[in-house]
This record gives structure tokens, sequence and C-alpha cells, in this order.
């Protein structure tokens, strides 16, 4: 089952990655390249927005993540310029590397958990739950500022006349982030219609539900807990408890 699970998310994030890698190709050849500044509508801003908010939540995950800051700036400099392509490369690339042993026994958690030495261990946990509460918070709200504000001026996006080639392109790319998101959102979630909830929140409202639900994740931690805990199920820190996670991060570094 559990492997399974690996196999098929791993060529769920293959075939998304080809078809954005399609689709910018396909916009770069027949509307030319997105460097303009006529393709920089209300709503095209309004989108990058969202679309950046995403990116810096999974960019925080590539920067705990990963065992050296070169490699971590290599891949939030690549997931900045390429988005989409860059997340799925990336989670692709984390599903290969797992051992036979990982893959059977919890896939989404070794992909999710950083291999760091236990000194890189100790430092993440000096980070503040508090400080990272207000951050996206601060986001969410920028998000629906934004949100609102481009309605007032702009009116409703659901017109035709906004989607443009390259709003098209980066809707696919906006969405397939939504769906690492998402998976990250389904495995987190012990209930299945919590897990249909947050997902359809994270389709209707973009990076306004991403900030929403990491913020809501974090107050379920205490302020003594380091921030990387928010990453994984409450279904694994209800059974294990903070030293039962502590205790299998050493286990997979050994």
């Amino acid at each position: 089952m559990a492997q399974g699970l690996a196999i098929g998310l791993r060529t769920l994030f293959m075939v998304l990655g080809c078809v954005i890698t399609a689709t910018v190709i396909y916009t770069i050849v027949t509307d030319g390249l997105p460097f303009r500044k006529e393709l920089l509508t209300p709503w095209m801003a309004a989108t990058l927005i969202d679309f950046y908010i995403n990116i810096l939540a999974i960019g925080a995950w590539i920067l705990y993540k990963e065992s050296n800051w070169i490699s971590a700036i290599i891949w939030i400099a690549l997931l900045v310029c390429l988005g989409s392509i860059t997340t799925c490369g990336y989670i692709v690339l984390q599903f290969l590397k797992l051992s036979h042993q990982e893959s059977l026994q919890d896939p989404i958690y070794f992909v999710l958990l950083s291999k760091r030495k236990n000194s890189g261990m100790e430092s993440k946990s000096k980070l503040s739950v508090a400080s990272t509460r207000v951050l996206f918070t601060v986001l969410g709200c920028l998000m629906l500022g934004t949100l609102i504000y481009t309605i007032a001026t702009d009116g409703s996006p659901f017109r035709k006349d906004l989607l443009t080639p390259w709003l098209s392109a980066t809707l696919v790319d906006f969405y397939i982030n939504v769906v690492a998101l998402s998976v990250w959102v389904a495995y987190k979630e012990s209930n299945w219609m919590n897990a249909v909830f947050w997902i359809i929140l994270l389709i209707c409202f973009g990076s306004i539900s991403t900030c929403a639900y990491i913020v809501l994740q974090l107050f379920h931690l205490s302020s003594e807990d380091p921030v990387f805990l928010v990453l994984f199920s409450s279904r694994s820190r209800s059974e294990n408890g903070y030293e039962g996670t502590l205790q299998r991060d050493n286990f997979t570094l050994d």
C-alpha cells in the first residue's frame, strides 16, 4: 500500500512536470517571452502574488530539507524562476532517493523529512513558532487585501478577456503547486472530510488558504517545539509525540 502510494505520487509529479514544461514551451513559442509590461494586468499581478506566497511555503520546506545552504539556495532560485517545474522535479527526486524500507514504511514522511545531521536538526529547533505564525498571518492578510483591492478596482476575475496565454500558463503553474500542497494537507489530516474541505479552499482561495492552514497547524505546536514539526501529520505526533518524532529523525540520520 505505502509503496504503491510512493510510485503513484512519483508518477503524478512526473506527469505534472511534463505538463507544465510543455505549457511553458508552447506559450513561449505562440506568445513570446513573458517579460513584457503589457502582460502585467491587475489580475496577472494578483495571480503572481498568490503564486509566490505558495512558492515561499514550498521554499521553506526545501530550505529545511536540504543538507547544505548552497544546494538549498540553488533549488530555491530554480523554484522562483521555474515555479512548479522545479516543484515537480524536486519532489520526484526526493521519492527516487527513498530506500525500499522507507517506501514501505511511510514514504511521505521520509520525503518531507530532512536528512541533515543532528547538529543541523538542533539549529532548526531554535526557529520560533510564534514568528512563523506572524509571518504567514501577514502573508495571508497581504493576499486577502490584494484580492479585495483587485476586485474593487478591476472587477471580477471571471472574464474571458483576462485569460491571456501567459495568465493561462501561470494558472496551470499555480495549480500544480496547489496539487503539491494538497498532497501535504491530505497526509496531515486524519479525517478525509477535513482534507477535502481544506483542498477545496486551496483550489478556491489559493495562498490565503495555504497561510490559514499553516497558521492553524502552528497553533497545534507549543512555543518550545521546532517549526519543522508542522510538516508531519497530527497522527504521527499523537502516536509518537515530540520525542518519538525526533527518535525517528535520528534513526533516519544514522
